[in-house]
């Protein structure tokens, strides 16, 4: 697609992953208009005197539960990406009707007003969590998946088309362990949860190269999950703090062992390329001629970080955090905080 002719509007755009999109977006594809669509200003503020001063930007404060807000910001763009999500496990355990109104309610004031501008092609993100979720955070973003795939019915013989992107852990974002690691190593000791513990890894770029190619690529309906590599947990914080002595704590509520980006059940519908699982919707408008060149799985396949084919060394380990690494006492504490 020519991106150059795009109108895009990002949620939660003064996020982690917002930044990094941004970054690129202006880096590598030009858009003729970018909007960055959040609810907080000084967050606004401080990412536009950070540098993100583009003519081609718009700062649009809203919040994704204010549908007339939405109706408004979306008048006039054909690209939307939907990453404003309350995404902290604790927290939407403790406010889980928060989390509810935000990445439930919000996904669908997204829906209704992307088909009602007439926007053509909408990526909501999503997480390993929605996977046979045991926690309420993985509960909200499995009902999002759910309503952005079916959304396509919605939209009808409108061009208005939905998918979504499942990944796992990000290096660089807010929520990463990576800072925590990082404090705790001043006191000599790191806490995990539990040695067995594997986690899929990939960077804010790959994550942000990853969306651009799923809305390239998009039929509409599809649930688009990176093939990316596992790490172990254990093997994390001896790269970070090898000097430190290891305490295992025990698995948090609402945590899993390992993660799943593709379950059994969800098995059956997906076809892969070489670097990505397309989970393929199980409903009577999807053409099956979509995706005919991608091989399907076999029987009984599950994508999980546990029995994953590839895995990052310590020397890919160590180059992968090493921008984390360099960040200074200041931008670690402010990471925990935020």
């Amino acid at each position: 697609m020519d991106w150059s002719q795009q109108a895009i509007l990002i949620t939660g755009g003064t996020g982690s992953f917002g930044k990094k999109f941004v970054e690129i977006m202006l880096q590598d594809y030009h858009p003729k208009r970018l909007v960055i669509f959040s609810r907080d200003e000084l967050k606004q503020h401080d990412m536009r005197a950070s540098g993100f001063d583009h003519p081609s930007l718009r700062y649009f404060i809203g919040d994704v539960r204010d549908a007339v807000r939405l109706q408004r910001a979306l008048a006039g763009v054909t690209v939307v990406v939907h990453a404003a999500a309350l995404k902290q496990v604790p927290a939407c355990e403790y406010n889980p009707f928060e989390a509810i109104q935000t990445n439930i309610m919000g996904g669908r004031n997204v829906i209704d007003a992307a088909i009602d501008q007439g926007v053509k092609r909408i990526l909501a993100l999503s997480t390993d969590k929605a996977v046979n979720p045991i926690n309420l955070y993985g509960a909200t973003k499995l009902c999002a998946e759910k309503m952005f795939v079916q959304a396509n019915a919605y939209a009808g013989a409108q061009e208005t088309r939905f998918s979504c992107a499942r990944y796992g852990n990000v290096v660089g974002s807010r929520g990463s362990v990576i800072p925590v690691f990082m404090e705790q190593r001043k006191r000599g000791r790191i806490t995990i949860t539990d040695p067995r513990m594997t986690r899929f890894w990939l960077t804010l770029e790959q994550g942000v190269r990853l969306v651009v190619r799923c809305i390239e690529q998009m039929h509409g309906g599809e649930i688009f999950v990176p093939k990316i590599p596992s790490m172990r947990i254990i093997d994390l914080a001896e790269t970070i703090a090898p000097d430190c002595a290891v305490e295992c704590i025990g698995i948090r509520p609402g945590e899993k062992l390992h993660e799943v980006l593709v379950s059994e059940d969800e098995a059956r519908n997906t076809v892969e390329t070489e670097d990505m699982y397309i989970i393929q919707p199980a409903h009577s408008w999807w053409r099956r001629e979509n995706w005919v060149n991608a091989r399907p799985l076999a029987e009984g396949f599950r994508y999980t970080s546990d029995n994953n084919e590839a895995w990052l060394t310590s020397g890919e380990l160590r180059e992968l955090i090493a921008p984390e690494m360099s960040m200074d006492d200041a931008a670690v504490a402010a990471r925990i905080s935020a």
